[in-house]
Formats: C-alpha cells, sequence, structure tokens
C-alpha cells in the first residue's frame, strides 16, 4: 500500500509548528497528531503534542536548536507510533515564505532549490532563514523522503503586470527583484476553494475577495480561481492597518523620519514593522482587547479601530472594481473568524455594492464555513475557517504522494 501520511513543517527562527496529517482518500483525511514546539534556544523552551485521540503532552526545559526540536518532535511522534522511520510517511511539506517569482508551485526540495531559496533572503530576512533551518534538519534526519517546499507567494503569481509592478525604473526594479509578491498565499488559495464550495460552485465559476485578518492581514482579488491582486508587496508590510505592520504608507515618510527625526534604516523598518499598526495606535495588537476598550469608550482603541476598518473598507472596494463582479466576500484567520464587529463594520454602508451582512448569523461563532449575509443577497458575506496546514499538506501530497 501507498505511503499516505505527510508531515507538515512551519519552522519559525525560534519555534516550529507541525501537523501529521493522513491523506488517504478512502478513509477521508484525518489529522494524526499536531503540536508546536516554542522558545527554541532558551532555558524555558517548550513541546505541544496532541495525537488524534486527545491527551495534549507537553514537556519543558531547554531545546537548544531546530535539529534537537525535530528530534523531539520524533521522538513524540514514536510515541504514538506515528515516527518519521514509519513506511506510511509519503512526505514532508515546509512553508516557505518568500519564493520569489522563482516557485510559482510546490516544488520537490534539492540542493538547487535551497540555493534559490537562500538567494531569496534579502526580501524575506525574517522568514526564508528559519524555513531554511527547518528544511536542512528534516532533510539530515530523512534524506530518503521526498521534501517539498509550498511557498506563500505561490498563490500571487497569477497577478498581471499591471497589478504586480510597482511604477519605478523598470531597470532598477529587475536589478533588485522588486515588485509586488503578496503572502498569506497557502490561506488565500485554501480559503477562495472552500468558498466556492460553500456556495456550491466551481472555483473557476466564482470571483471572490478574500479578507485574511489576523496579525499579520491581507487581501486578495480572485477570479476564477486565480489571484490577479493582492495587498501585501515586496514585504508582507504593505496594505491593510495589521498588529504590529503600519500596511499602506507614504514611502517618503521614511525619507522625512530619516532627515528630520534622525532615525537610521533599521529603526524605521522595527517602527514600521514591529511598533506600528494597532499596537502603535493605542498600545494594543490584540483585536479582543482593542473591543473590550472601544465597548467602555476609550478613544484611542476607537481611533486604532475606525483607522483599521477604514483600510479595510477601502481594499473591499478596490477590488470589486478591480473584479468587476462579486461573487462572495470571505473573511478568515484570528480576526476575520472570531471578531463579528469588525465584519459588520467592514460591509457596513457597502448595501448598494450588495453587501450586507445578518446580525443573527454574524453572532454564530463555529468552526465550519457559513454564510453571514442575509438569505437572498447579491453578493454572499461568508466566514471561512483558514487551514494553512491541510493546504501545505495537500499540495504536497498531489506532488509526490500518489507515486509513493
Amino acid at each position: 500500500m501507498a505511503a499516505t501520511r505527510v508531515l507538515v513543517l512551519n519552522s519559525g527562527s525560534s519555534s516550529v509548528k507541525y501537523q501529521l496529517i493522513d491523506m488517504r482518500e478512502a478513509r477521508g483525511r484525518r489529522r494524526l497528531a499536531v503540536g508546536l514546539v516554542e522558545r527554541i534556544g532558551e532555558q524555558t523552551s517548550r513541546l505541544r503534542h496532541t495525537p488524534r485521540d486527545g491527551g495534549t503532552r507537553e514537556t519543558t526545559g531547554v531545546i537548544a536548536d531546530h535539529d534537537a526540536a525535530l528530534k523531539a518532535v520524533a521522538a513524540e511522534l514514536a510515541r504514538d507510533g506515528l515516527g518519521l522511520d514509519s513506511p506510511d510517511l509519503a512526505a514532508i511539506g515546509h512553508r516557505v515564505v518568500h519564493g520569489g517569482m522563482s516557485f510559482t508551485e510546490p516544488t520537490v526540495i534539492d540542493d538547487t532549490v535551497l540555493a534559490e531559496i537562500e538567494r531569496l533572503i534579502p526580501v524575506a530576512p525574517l522568514h526564508n532563514p528559519a524555513n531554511l533551518i527547518g528544511i536542512r534538519t528534516a532533510r539530515a534526519l530523512r534524506p530518503d523522503l521526498p521534501q517539498v517546499a509550498v511557498f506563500d507567494t505561490a498563490f500571487h503569481t497569477t497577478m498581471p503586470e499591471s497589478a504586480a509592478r510597482y511604477a519605478l525604473d523598470t531597470e532598477t526594479a529587475d536589478a533588485h527583484r522588486i515588485r509586488r509578491y503578496g503572502f498569506h498565499g497557502t490561506s488565500h488559495a485554501y480559503v477562495s476553494r472552500a468558498t466556492a464550495q460553500l456556495l456550491g460552485r466551481a472555483p473557476e465559476d466564482v470571483n471572490l475577495i478574500v479578507l485574511h485578518l489576523g496579525n499579520g492581514a491581507s487581501a486578495s482579488a480572485v477570479r476564477a480561481g486565480r489571484c490577479v491582486d493582492t495587498s501585501m508587496g515586496l514585504t508582507p508590510l504593505e496594505g491593510l492597518v495589521m498588529g504590529t505592520r503600519s500596511g499602506d504608507l507614504d514611502p517618503a515618510v521614511i525619507f522625512h523620519l530619516m532627515r528630520v527625526g534622525g532615525m537610521s534604516a533599521d529603526e524605521i523598518d522595527t517602527l514600521l514593522n514591529k511598533k506600528s499598526g494597532l499596537i502603535g495606535l493605542c498600545g494594543d495588537n490584540d483585536m479582543r482587547e482593542i473591543l473590550r476598550r472601544r465597548g467602555e469608550g476609550d478613544e484611542r482603541a476607537k481611533l486604532a479601530f475606525d483607522i483599521y476598518i477604514h483600510r479595510l473598507k477601502k481594499y473591499i472596494g478596490a477590488y470589486y472594481a478591480v473584479l468587476g463582479h462579486v461573487d462572495a466576500v470571505a473573511f478568515t484567520a484570528g480576526v476575520g473568524e472570531n471578531a463579528a464587529e469588525v465584519r459588520a463594520a467592514a460591509v457596513a454602508g457597502l448595501e448598494e455594492l450588495g453587501l450586507a451582512v445578518d446580525a443573527g448569523r454574524n453572532a454564530v461563532r463555529g468552526d465550519e464555513p457559513r454564510l453571514i449575509s442575509p438569505e437572498g443577497s447579491r453578493v454572499a458575506v461568508a466566514v471561512v475557517p483558514t487551514d494553512e496546514e491541510w493546504e501545505i499538506a495537500t499540495q504536497t501530497y498531489a506532488l509526490v504522494g500518489k507515486d509513493g
């Protein structure tokens, strides 16, 4: 019998998220284990592991590096009879944030692929190095097993040049690979297909606006299953107001901060990526806390919420114009899935575009895709929980699993 399991690894600078998923069609896909290793390299490292039957196990202590982290993960899986040496393991799928224009689809990893991911570090300095560490460690543990890179940017490579290019001098832009790449692609891909399914239609038959609203946030315009525009750009800084990122900004602000504020490039980078957005506006980047403070009359929280919604509504309108016709708007990720007030405010006043939410439906919480627009609405409004690990497993298995 062919191997049917895929181990999904998402390696951060000091963490590793993982899921082991059985892709067997006859029995339906199912998660066999999920877990997280965090604070790698610290005295307070922690591993949380939950097998399919529940009963989370947690261990703490020093986990020195990613090699030790993956070995600890392998040991936890082995305790459940799911070790990395299992013949049922078809492949390991890795999240890689930036694939540039080199990678437009999931790719089996070899030395050439690794070198290209490394070459892209200057445009993803916070993410690609950690992704590479996870890949190299996993390859060392199972050199015989196919390892697949699934790129956050891949879904957005279908954007036309009119959307992907900045109005910069062409030679300069090309020399430094400056263009709009987009991120959260695995989430946008998963949600766009799941939304079409919710509508009972094929992805190629619908136009969608997907709003991935978490601490990081991005929007995409999806025509017939293909991305035609997205809010993030060369880096994940562009676009919507986020938890700690500014989103869209007049580029001259940077020059002003250098010349008048005496700030260095690194200081400005930290300001825009870690000290701006919601946390810069009101001191909180957790939307739940902002909503609580807003409800109590806190003016800073109210202003932060209003700025967040204003930017979000602008993108909904812009992508409606790009698409010409919209079948659905889908909210996803932590804020999009859980903050009913954000969803209601984002479409308030857009009734002329066919957008509205039903208050009762919008108030319902759940883990399944659902419509929150009134019955008979011209444009559906949906909440579609994202599942990036599932998407990575699906793309990985489609590439290598059936040949295993």
